[in-house]
C-alpha cells in the first residue's frame, strides 16, 4: 500500500472520529460539563431519554480515544519522518506539544471547557519516554495503564449533602448564565466558580494523573504504528475482523453494564474499559470497511486532514449556537433535535474543507503548528540544512 493510500486511511479514521466527537460534545455545550452527567436536572422527554442513553453507550467515551490512537500513531509516523530527514526528533515535537499546549489554553480560557488540546500538549511530553521503546514494551504498558485506569471507574458516585447541593446550585447557575449571560460572565463563570468543593492540592494531583489516566489508548496508537499497522488492507483483512468482532460487542457490552444492573459499585470499571475498548472496535471497524475513493470515505477524509481546525471550529459554531451571546439555545434544543443539528455542523466542515482542499494543502491550524514546529515560514522543515551540517561535521 503506498505512503499516501495510508495517510488517507489514517485521516479518513480522524474525520469519523471528529464525527463522534462532535455528537459526545453537543452534551457538554447543551447541558455543560458537570451537567450532562445531572441526569435528573435536564428534565428530558422520554425520547430524549432514549436518545441519551445510546449517546451515552455508542458514542460518548468512545470517539476521544480514537483521536489519542492516532495521536501516539502519528508520533511515530512523524518521528520516522524527522530520522529519514536527519533533523532533530524531541526538539520538534517540544516545540509541537508547546503549540499544541498553549493553543489548548487559549480554547479552554477563552471559549470552551471542554477542550483536549492542552492535555495533548502535557501529554505529549510523558509520551516522549516511550518513543523509543520497543513495540513490546509500549503494548505490555498500554495494557497494564488500560486496566490500572479503569479501576478508577470503582464506586457510586456518592459525596457530602453539601457537596450534592453546591454541584446542583452550580449545574443550575450554568443553565443561567450560559443560556443568557454575556460573553464575559461566561468566562468568568468557566474560570472561577468550582463545582467540585475540592481542596486546592486535589487540583495538583489531577492535573498529574490526567497523563495516566489518558495514556493508554495514546501507547497503544503508538505501538501500532511500530507494527506498521494500516499500511496493507488486503494483507491485514483477516486481523480488522477479528479485531472489530471482539472489541465493539465487549465494548458494547461493558458500557452498558451501568443501565442493565445499575447502582453497582464495580460497573464502573466496565464503562471505562468499555470504552476504551469500543474506541479501538471503531478505528478497526472504519479500516476494514475503508474504500478509497467513495463518496462517504472522501468526506471523512476532508475533515480528518483539517482536524484541529475543523475541531476548533466546533467549538465557535456550537458556542454561539447555545450560548447566551449567539442564539442563547443552551439546555432548550434535547438530545434528538441536537443530533440532527450535529450531523448539519458536520456536514458543513466537509462541504467547507472539500472546497478549501481545492486550493490549500493545510488548514490555517495546521499550518500554524508547521511553521512553529519547524521553525519555517513555509511550514517545512530544512532538509538541506540538516544534512549539510552532517556533512560539515
Amino acid at each position: 500500500m503506498a505512503v499516501n493510500n495510508r495517510v488517507n486511511m489514517i485521516d479518513g479514521i480522524r474525520g469519523f472520529s471528529l464525527f463522534g466527537i462532535l455528537m459526545a460534545n453537543l452534551l457538554i455545550f447543551q447541558y455543560g460539563l458537570f451537567g450532562k452527567d445531572e441526569i435528573s436536572l435536564l428534565s428530558l422527554s422520554a425520547t430524549d431519554l432514549f436518545a441519551y442513553k445510546l449517546i451515552k453507550i455508542f458514542i460518548e467515551g468512545s470517539f476521544m480515544p480514537i483521536f489519542t490512537f492516532l495521536f501516539g500513531y502519528g508520533m511515530i509516523k512523524m518521528k520516522e519522518s524527522l530520522e529519514r530527514k536527519e533533523l532533530k526528533v524531541k526538539r520538534h515535537f517540544v516545540r509541537r506539544f508547546i503549540f499544541l499546549g498553549a493553543i489548548g489554553l487559549v480554547h479552554s480560557t477563552l471559549l470552551w471547557e471542554g477542550d483536549i488540546l492542552l492535555l495533548y500538549g502535557m501529554m505529549g511530553f510523558f509520551l516522549l519516554l516511550f518513543m523509543n521503546r520497543k513495540s513490546k514494551t509500549v503494548l505490555v504498558w498500554g495494557i497494564i495503564l488500560l486496566l490500572l485506569t479503569s479501576l478508577f471507574g470503582y464506586g457510586n458516585e456518592s459525596g457530602t449533602i453539601e457537596d450534592k447541593a453546591i454541584l446542583e446550585q452550580y449545574v443550575k447557575d450554568t443553565f443561567e448564565i450560559y443560556g443568557s449571560g454575556t460573553y464575559n460572565e461566561i468566562t468568568y463563570h468557566r474560570n472561577n466558580v468550582d463545582p467540585l468543593n475540592l481542596p486546592d492540592y486535589m487540583y495538583l494531583v489531577l492535573l498529574l494523573l490526567a497523563p495516566i489516566a489518558s495514556a493508554p489508548l495514546f501507547l497503544l496508537g503508538m505501538y501500532a504504528a511500530k507494527k506498521q499497522r494500516f499500511t496493507d488492507p488486503a494483507k491485514e483483512h483477516d486481523l480488522y475482523i477479528k479485531y472489530a468482532l471482539f472489541f465493539v460487542p465487549i465494548g458494547l457490552l461493558l458500557k452498558s453494564l451501568v443501565y442493565i444492573i445499575p447502582n453497582q459499585s464495580w460497573v464502573g470499571i466496565g464503562s471505562l474499559l468499555g470504552a476504551n475498548m469500543l474506541s479501538l472496535g471503531y478505528i478497526y471497524l472504519m479500516a476494514l470497511g475503508y474504500k478509497q475513493g467513495t463518496l462517504l470515505f472522501k468526506s471523512f477524509e476532508a475533515v480528518g486532514k483539517l482536524s484541529m481546525t475543523n475541531y476548533l471550529l466546533q467549538t465557535v459554531i456550537c458556542t454561539t449556537i447555545f450560548y447566551g451571546y449567539g442564539l442563547g439555545l443552551f439546555g432548550k434544543l434535547g438530545i434528538v433535535n441536537a443530533f440532527f443539528l450535529g450531523i448539519i455542523i458536520y456536514s458543513l466542515q466537509v462541504s467547507l474543507s472539500y472546497l478549501y482542499l481545492k486550493r490549500f494543502r493545510s488548514g490555517p491550524f495546521e499550518k500554524m503548528i508547521r511553521i512553529w514546529t519547524y521553525f519555517t515560514l513555509s511550514g517545512k522543515p530544512r532538509i538541506k540544512a540538516a544534512i549539510e551540517n552532517k556533512r560539515i561535521a
